[in-house]
């Protein structure tokens, strides 16, 4: 079953347990999941008050619409 999530954030989350940080993805477009793979920078490009809708792969915005549609 397919289920679309709502991700809003355009940066990993930095967390600093031991020597070197580890960056956890929070845009939901990371191939790598849960580590970023740095593809926020897809995230960043996108419109405010835009929904973008992404291929399976997550890499390609398919659709965009009207966040208020949503």
């Amino acid at each position: 079953m397919a289920r679309m999530i709502r991700h809003e954030a355009c940066d990993p989350i930095k967390i600093e347990p031991q020597d070197k940080p580890i960056f956890i993805c929070a845009c939901g477009l990371t191939q790598n999941f849960p580590y970023c793979d740095g593809s926020h920078s897809a995230a960043r490009r996108e419109q405010a008050g835009r929904l973008c809708i992404y291929d399976k792969t997550r890499t390609e915005v398919v659709e965009e619409r009207d966040d208020s549609d949503a």
